[in-house]
């Protein structure tokens, strides 16, 4: 018999607001029967979009939409750009808009920059190709620059003109702030970049309290789909802090080295992680370590 070894979920893990949000609003729709589509993943996690796929929900493509008549369609946490709200009204589609609240004043404060007189260049700091960074670049009418940590800037940035950086909500904070000094040391006028810090602080302040849970066990379980930019920032935070974290999409993922000889046990995820997935870990954890699982 294995001595008990305590397994731990992080309380603070799972689902953000505007990912329970939308979910919420799918399972209600669900509820009465109707048919229900939903314009790309609700959320990273493949496990949760399958579940829902159980329960009714039809993911689609854009394509698929451009399509698609006489429905009803449900927008995720991520935020679209105007063009699909353009097709929805061409193609008679209800929308249920799950955009998440700090997604639309981001996407308000660069549709309103973009229409300033005399426009600055608008500058995303993101991963190209993000549902939600498409979603930001579709209110400049695709002419915002998209950069990351490695972007060359000469390739991409005018040093005269004057600049206002935005970032994705769920980039690391310290990757924003290095890319505004970058931007402030590259540029000919400094004094002409503006710096919007437009990170959500819920995912900031996760990504710090989760490296305190990584640093308080000897072993940790980060669940995490792997279509999840939000779960890569973070994995890569814990990994950092405890070289013991091991990514895992589900406990079908969880290899009996990767718990042998651990002293604790600790269990968190990405805001598209469902705790109901983190309870399987941990019961699979407690059969692997002989011990009783969840009653």
């Amino acid at each position: 018999m294995t001595a008990s070894v305590p397994v731990e979920i992080d309380p603070d893990s799972g689902f953000c607001f505007g990912v329970t949000s939308a979910i919420q609003k799918a399972e209600a729709q669900l509820s009465c029967s109707a048919p229900l589509f939903c314009l790309g993943d609700i959320v990273h996690n493949s496990n949760e979009v399958e579940r829902l796929r159980r329960a009714g929900l039809t993911t689609i493509s854009h394509e698929q939409l451009a399509a698609l008549t006489d429905a009803t369609v449900l927008l995720r946490a991520h935020g679209e750009p105007p063009s699909t709200y353009a097709t929805a009204r061409r193609n008679n589609i209800r929308i249920i808009d799950a955009t998440c609240p700090v997604v639309l004043r981001l996407q308000r404060s660069i549709h309103d920059t973009y229409r300033r007189p005399e426009a600055p260049q608008i500058v995303i700091y993101g991963k190209a190709g993000h549902a939600e960074v498409n979603g930001l670049v579709g209110q400049t009418e695709g002419n915002a620059i998209v950069i990351d940590d490695s972007t060359d800037l000469s390739l991409h940035i005018d040093p005269e003109r004057p600049v206002a950086l935005y970032s994705q909500t769920t980039m690391p904070l310290d990757g924003f702030n290095a890319v505004c000094r970058r931007l402030r040391t590259y540029h000919h006028h400094p004094e002409s970049v503006e710096c919007h810090d437009t990170i959500c602080r819920q995912m900031a302040n996760r990504a710090e309290a989760l490296q305190r849970f990584a640093a308080a066990h000897h072993t940790i379980l980060f669940v995490s789909g792997h279509k999840s930019s939000n779960g890569k920032v973070i994995y890569d935070k814990c990994r950092a802090t405890n070289p013991r974290t091991y990514l895992i999409a589900d406990h079908t993922e969880v290899l009996p080295q990767y718990i042998s000889g651990a002293t604790s046990i600790g269990i968190c995820g990405a805001t598209s992680t469902p705790r109901w997935l983190m309870d399987q870990v941990k019961d699979h954890c407690l059969r692997l370590l002989n011990q009783s699982p969840r009653p």
